[in-house]
């Protein structure tokens, strides 16, 4: 593998992106935005409650501020921050909004979200795996909620917090999980004018009532989807991609440190990354403020020197797919061993070999087999179109490196 690509950019800058110039009154321009289908599910859901999305080559006019009640329900499909965010964000929409979450969406945690608006007097209710939302009551307050199930309930009520009637305090009740998601969050409303106050540790948030302003939005590259790519050159040879800040939020952003602790050999450059092979050691790592990226690490881990360790994994059974339970079938099936623990996966480093592995329609889990049958060959991946959902190019990058991929998509 050999060659230089550019990483995508970042879905979750681009959705950020779009909800604030959603909340702000005028036109907005996301430049450099993600197409995929978690970013067409938050532009498709917005344009059903009135924000104005030109969608042209290289960036999207939004004209937003202004809602008007939803004609029909709104199908977030299977993007979390969209189903989380809109839930929030129709709070301000005239009339009812009933919001429908995808097949895999649906089984994953929301019940702290709707509790904590109703803490600020929205009325809102789940019915079945969807849910229902009165517009024109948010009054604000203060807001407890857990921290631990997911860090987008707390980003959903940051971004409506400042057009609450009264403002918004949003205090923790247990410690705080992921907490560069919320830097991100407060950084792109910090872009559109907004600002909050928040305690060191994360733990309270107070946002007095403000404005959003339209602005020019740059999304930078995503440091999740360029994991993929950066240990495939780790893995199996020599990878430089561009687009990709080492000063940036992003808590995937960590993937650098982990590679160099692993012991590849990591160039960094002007906004670029390059990766070469090396032997691989094992690595003891808490990836609970970056748990999308434990699938890259355990098929790192699997090429390994040695036991790595990965802790703080818990949440990752709640993702599109029980990433605990996927990661291990598919590392056994390739002649891996893995011990599971509640809150951590253990990885005994070996050769893998090639077999037939069940993505779950998990795009995480697709992209991070890729580097396994790339070093195995013969490896088959099901349903390995869902990297749509993040990275729709994906295949075609590998392919641009070096890989041998053959795709069967219906």
């Amino acid at each position: 593998m050999d060659g230089s690509v550019a990483a995508p950019p970042s879905k979750s800058y681009t959705i950020r992106g779009l909800m604030c110039a959603a909340l702000a009154k005028g036109e907005s321009q996301i430049v450099h935005p993600l197409t995929s289908d978690d970013t067409g599910a938050a532009a498709s859901v917005l344009g059903q409650v009135g924000v104005d999305i030109a969608r042209g080559e290289g960036s999207w006019r939004v004209h937003g501020g202004y809602f008007h009640e939803a004609a029909e329900d709104l199908f977030c499909r299977d993007s979390a921050a969209t189903f989380r965010f809109m839930i929030a964000i129709s709070s301000l929409v005239p009339g009812r909004c009933r919001l429908v979450p995808g097949a895999s969406l649906a089984r994953r945690p929301v019940q702290p979200l709707l509790e904590a608006l109703a803490q600020l007097g929205v009325k809102c209710r789940a019915d079945g795996a969807s849910v229902i939302v009165d517009g024109g009551n948010l009054k604000g307050g203060t807001v407890r909620l857990p921290a631990d199930v997911s860090s987008q309930f707390i980003s959903a009520l940051l971004l409506i917090a400042p057009l609450a009637e009264h403002g918004v305090d949003l205090r923790m009740t247990t410690p705080v999980q992921s907490k560069p998601y919320l830097k991100m969050t407060m950084a792109c409303m910090e872009k559109f004018g907004v600002s909050v106050a928040a305690s060191e540790d994360l733990s309270q948030f107070e946002v007095r009532r403000q404005e959003y302003r339209p602005v020019g939005y740059q999304v930078e590259g995503d440091w999740s989807s360029a994991s993929y790519l950066l240990a495939l050159g780790a893995a199996l040879g020599q990878v430089e991609i561009t687009n990709l800040s080492a000063e940036s939020l992003q808590g995937d952003r960590i993937m650098l440190n982990l590679l160099t602790e692993m012991g590849a050999r990591v160039l960094i450059g002007d906004k670029s990354l390059r990766v070469q092979r090396s032997q691989l050691k094992a690595i003891t790592a808490d990836l609970s403020d970056c748990i999308d990226l434990l699938p890259t690490m355990a098929v790192l881990a699997a090429v390994a020197d040695g036991e790595s360790r990965f802790t703080g994994v818990g949440r990752a059974r709640y993702k599109e797919s029980n990433r605990i339970q996927a990661l291990k079938q598919g590392l056994e099936r390739m002649g891996i061993d893995v011990v599971e623990g509640s809150d951590s996966l253990n990885i005994i480093g070996s050769v893998p070999k090639a077999a037939t592995i069940d993505s779950f329609n998990d795009h995480r889990i697709a992209m991070a087999f890729s580097i396994l049958g790339a070093v195995s060959g013969g490896t088959t991946i099901t349903g390995a179109e869902c990297v749509s959902k993040t990275y729709p190019g994906f295949w075609d990058e590998v392919k641009k490196l070096g890989g041998k991929v053959e795709l069967n998509v219906k």
